[in-house]
């Protein structure tokens, strides 16, 4: 199922917010118990977002970074993530045990994760240790050494944890679906990158990767929580110090260069023997710039989003087929997805593909009844709002809208746009969705030959 709070931003045709004077400070939104969300451009084009929650106690930073895994060609593919893990192996000023141990002692959490669009460090500590997480991660995202040796200690990580997502059939069977949907395109790779492409890295690729990808007009710092604007921004601009210099102006909205109708190829197999066979069924969808992606919400979570899903009650509770079943949305820049997932016994999966293909068939044809559509509407709105409890996942709205968007959208819009979603749009939406090629990842106790008969 999407999630809720990914669904941001505005459609294609809305008016692009008119560029303010860099250094100066726009309040986006203001609610009725003193929230507030507000921006600021500093020199160098670094964006600088906080939104204040006045009812809690603790604070979460994030520094973004524009670049992820489809910014890679095959020759160096993982190097955003491995850069990821690079980073917190130490600084011109701290070794890793420091950033480690000062984190530590004052109770907090720093983490970072990769995705194919951008890259996220972030903290989650006190409101009065906030100064301590803007000096660590700054240093990390300025500072980093890359050493040759602390890159061959990571290496050897990397490839631990591709092996681990080998290991895990639920997740390789989601690397394959994209690289079966998506074909030999960087959408179509997985973040981790492969063995071949991680042990061939060298410290230079790396480390130039770094440098010519964490710039200033590329990078979005976000914070959430009992902060004020004014000081996050002194304690951006001290940690950033010189690198926020210049008239360069945030990097441009990625506007993607895959626009794909059907899917790359038919199908993928890793063939495992495995107690269960996953599957992936699944067709291209929108990319995230297109207004429909609410009308996309509404129709994924009626389909298969919850345990009241169409998909959830014929093949779980009505025939007990499948453990776990459900439907899935993916937005990128000029492309997107929608995919069932289901998990099963060898000799039940013919009939669990069958349902899967009747059900989308059904609402494809004849679209959702008005109830179901309240549902969906009722289901999204209620886990945006709930998802959006504590600060880390506002820190992570705030720095999505910024970087995918290139505008903050208030939540009571968003959700006036999922209310104002009806049938007549859902069916529309489901017989183009549903009504393409799909393609079908299966990893499992199969030959090629068998997957004919799927």
């Amino acid at each position: 199922m999407t999630t809720p709070t990914d669904v941001i931003g505005t459609g294609v045709g809305a008016e692009a917010p008119a560029p303010v004077p860099v250094g100066t400070t726009a309040l986006l939104d203001l609610d009725e118990v003193g929230g507030r969300v507000e921006r600021t451009e500093l020199p160098g084009g670094l964006r600088v977002l906080t939104e204040t929650m006045p009812g809690v106690l603790s604070a979460t930073l994030g520094i973004w970074v524009g670049v992820g895994s489809r910014d890679e060609t095959p020759a160096v593919a993982g190097s955003s993530h491995f850069l990821e893990h690079l980073l917190f192996k130490g600084t011109s000023s701290r070794s890793a045990l420091e950033i480690a141990t000062a984190m530590d002692a004052v109770g907090g959490e720093m983490n970072a994760f990769t995705a194919k669009e951008h890259t996220c460090y972030y903290a989650n500590v006190l409101t009065s240790d906030l100064p301590l997480a803007v000096t660590l991660l700054a240093d990390l995202v300025t500072d980093a050494t890359n050493t040759a040796a602390d890159l061959e200690s990571e290496r050897t990580v990397v490839l631990e944890e591709i092996a681990m997502r080998d290991d895990e059939p639920s997740d390789a069977v989601h690397d394959l679906f994209a690289e079966t949907l998506f074909g030999d395109t960087s959408l179509g790779r997985s973040v981790l990158g492969t063995v071949k492409s991680i042990e061939g890295l060298t410290r230079d690729d790396v480390d130039g990767w770094y440098r010519s990808r964490y710039t200033a007009p590329s990078i979005v710092v976000t914070a959430a929580g009992r902060v004020d604007h004014q000081q996050v921004l002194e304690l951006v601009t001290a940690a950033f110090g010189d690198r926020l210099a210049g008239t360069d102006r945030p990097a441009p909205l990625r506007t993607g260069d895959v626009e794909l109708v059907r899917p790359a190829r038919s199908s993928g197999l890793i063939s495992r023997r495995t107690e269960q066979t996953h599957l992936l069924l699944g067709t291209p969808a929108m990319g995230r710039q297109d207004e429909r992606r609410y009308v996309a919400a509404v129709l994924d979570a009626a389909v298969g989003g919850g345990m009241s899903s169409r998909l959830f009650q014929e093949i779980r509770e009505k025939r007990g087929l499948v453990y776990s079943v459900g439907s899935a949305l993916s937005h990128y820049a000029g492309a997107g997805a929608f995919s069932v997932y289901a998990g099963c016994s060898k000799k039940r999966v013919p009939e669990v593909l069958r349902l899967v293909r009747e059900e989308l068939d059904r609402v494809a044809a004849d679209g959702l009844t008005a109830e179901e559509v309240a549902r969906a509407r009722g289901q999204l709105k209620g886990g945006l709002v709930l998802g959006l409890e504590d600060t880390g996942s506002r820190m992570s709205r705030l720095g999505k809208s910024e970087l995918s968007y290139g505008e903050y959208v208030p939540v009571r819009d968003v959700l006036a746009r999922i209310e104002a979603v009806d049938e007549t749009q859902v069916r529309s939406v489901a017989g183009e969705i549903f009504g393409r090629e799909t393609c079908l990842a299966v990893v499992g106790p199969y030959r090629e030959s068998d997957l004919d008969r799927l």
